[in-house]
């Protein structure tokens, strides 16, 4: 079963209630069309004038109809989550202004909407920044109890299906952890793998990426590597897990029983962790752009409730698939 038939199954058999608080995109009003058509959510609502979004829509010849329509500056419980916006964030120095014009911004009160239980979730990043929908995760949402590292990671769907699980591989972390800690890249790699479980059904093999393989090169960014695999191995023992890697050794079997013969990740990882944001945000772009893969996030991994970030450059199809990952996100 491919990542399409899984995930979408799943979120048509929960019928969640998604926000979208970019509503005046093209692409997010074609994918909530989609989305509602396909019967992947159960309700959309649309933050923003409704003249303005019907206007839009009328345009570009995008059925909208079943998107429900939100004016939220106009609705009675903006003073209310200013309110709550103001307690949870006034010992950083927020007022109760700042806190007003906070919920005037569509993407702060669509989290808000979430963290109240409005709605199951929320997708945004066609038009904000990664950098602006995580300040509204992180300040209104918050982090899952036990969780000390909120990450990403990208679900790659290449071309050829002999990598991976069926060519169904993550990519972790591509958006939020710049450089790592060693702890911080054990956490990337738990979250990471238990995605990986719960929206593709794999068990996944987890490789930590550097430019060594089995000390074939010696340097303390390699030591960090190898430090966190131990860790992630004391952790969590189910896991399979090997590194230090280099990439090739981690997806290729050839090369794996040259570099390193007795691991049992080498040559088929499913999983890619790696060493810091740069290098795993280069990655996923060249693998997408050049290689022909599909890139189906980034998902965000360790918030209280879902909330999902999108690429700027994404897709509508793109923005479907998330809406459909946020949704089966809701399980949780």
């Amino acid at each position: 079963m491919d990542f399409r038939d899984r995930v979408w199954g799943k979120a048509r058999e929960l019928k969640v209630h998604i926000v979208l608080p970019e509503a005046t995109d093209v692409r997010m009003q074609v994918a909530a069309s989609v989305a509602l058509k396909e019967g992947i959510v159960g309700k959309l609502t649309f933050l923003g004038n409704p003249d303005e979004i019907r206007g839009i829509s009328k345009r570009e010849g995008i059925d909208i109809s079943r998107v429900e329509i939100v004016n939220h500056i106009e609705e009675p419980n903006l003073e209310e989550f200013a309110k709550t916006y103001f307690e949870l964030r006034k010992h950083k120095g927020v007022t109760l202004e700042d806190a007003l014009q906070k919920m005037k911004n569509p993407l702060y009160y669509g989290a808000m909407m979430v963290r109240t239980g409005l709605v199951d979730g929320l997708v945004a990043g066609a038009v904000n920044s990664t950098a602006e929908l995580l300040r509204a995760a992180f300040s209104i949402i918050g982090i899952r109890p036990g969780i000390k590292t909120a990450s990403s990671c990208f679900i790659m769907i290449l071309p050829n299906r002999t990598f991976g699980h069926n060519g169904q591989m993550l990519f972790a972390d591509c958006a939020i952890v710049p450089f790592p800690t060693c702890q911080q890249l054990a956490d990337i790699a738990i979250a990471t793998a238990d995605t990986g479980k719960k929206l593709i059904g794999f068990e996944p093999r987890i490789a930590m990426l550097s430019y060594s393989t089995k000390g074939s090169a010696q340097h303390e960014s390699i030591d960090r590597i190898i430090k966190a695999t131990r860790m992630v191995k004391e952790r969590r023992p189910d896991l399979v897990i090997d590194g230090e890697l280099q990439v090739d050794a981690a997806l290729v079997k050839e090369v794996a029983d040259k570099k390193c013969p007795d691991s049992p990740v080498g040559g088929r990882a499913n999983v890619l962790i790696f060493p810091d944001l740069p290098s795993g945000n280069i990655a996923y772009k060249l693998v997408q752009r050049l290689g022909g893969a599909e890139a189906i996030g980034p998902v965000l991994q360790g918030f209280m409730k879902p909330i999902n970030d999108l690429s700027r450059g994404c897709t509508a199809d793109d923005i479907v698939n998330v809406i459909a990952v946020t949704a089966v996100q809701s399980l949780e």
